[in-house]
């Protein structure tokens, strides 16, 4: 993006947000109320770039650079920072955190071993994991960060009993307790894929993605009467889509 293209979005999101003659919903916005477009924005590049669109890529990319600049100019408002600042405060980071690119130090640094050098000195190992993550990403974090510190199965065996363990806990829960055991089989599943070296979050979406598509495949053989089909009839039509798709 040139100099003039930014300044231009600047200059655009400035006018939206000007209190006598800008836009009445860009100006109801805060912090708050934008944070959960950011995050649909972020998805959507997520799926421009799984589609290999390279239109849809470049389109989502601009959406999300506008949260950027929407949520800089909110700050600007108040007094607290600018965009400019933003975007200094990224340069300098990447920068520390590639001193063998930018600096003299000839060997090329941990990653990990860098943030944590950014954090306080007193911070629990767990500290920083952001709230806003996907749950399955979330969890697959906080066992990386555990792992760290040696809190973790020696191999994959470890997590594949615990998660028959939490299975028969989810068949005694009763009603109040139900939702509590689930999370606690997730979490296992997480800690499981994360020993076999298999993104769970990946492959949740590739699950979904495969479901979706053989879901497509039963309705287009079914055809207007799918729907009043008996399940029987459906399951036979699911194994019939399952042989044919792999």
């Amino acid at each position: 993006m040139s100099d003039s293209s930014l300044d231009r979005l600047l200059a655009i999101m400035a006018r939206l947000r000007d209190r006598d003659s800008g836009c009445e919903w860009d100006l109801a916005q805060r912090w708050d109320t934008i944070a959960p477009y950011t995050i649909e924005e972020a998805y959507e590049v997520a799926d421009a770039v799984a589609r290999g669109s390279i239109e849809d890529v470049r389109d989502e990319l601009g959406d999300l650079l506008l949260q950027v600049v929407f949520q800089s100019r909110i700050a600007e408002e108040d007094g607290l920072f600018a965009f400019e600042d933003v975007a200094a405060a990224i340069a300098d980071k990447m920068e520390r955190r590639h001193p063998h690119i930018f600096g003299s130090a000839g060997e090329r640094p941990d990653w990990d071993t860098v943030k944590a050098a950014e954090r306080p000195a007193d911070a629990g190992a767990l500290v920083g994991v952001t709230l806003g993550l996907p749950a399955l990403n979330r969890s697959e974090k906080l066992q990386k960060r555990a792992a760290r510190v040696g809190f973790d199965w020696p191999d994959a065996t470890g997590p594949r009993a615990k998660i028959d363990e939490e299975l028969a806990e989810v068949d005694d829960a009763g009603p109040d307790g139900l939702a509590e055991e689930i999370g606690d089989l997730l979490f296992s599943v997480v800690n499981y894929a994360r020993h076999r070296g298999v993104d769970p979050e990946a492959a949740l979406r590739d699950a979904n993605a495969k479901f979706e598509r053989r879901f497509a495949g039963m309705e287009a053989l079914a055809g207007a009467g799918f729907s009043a089909m008996t399940l029987d009839q459906k399951e036979r039509l699911w194994a019939s889509v399952k042989r044919s798709d792999g």
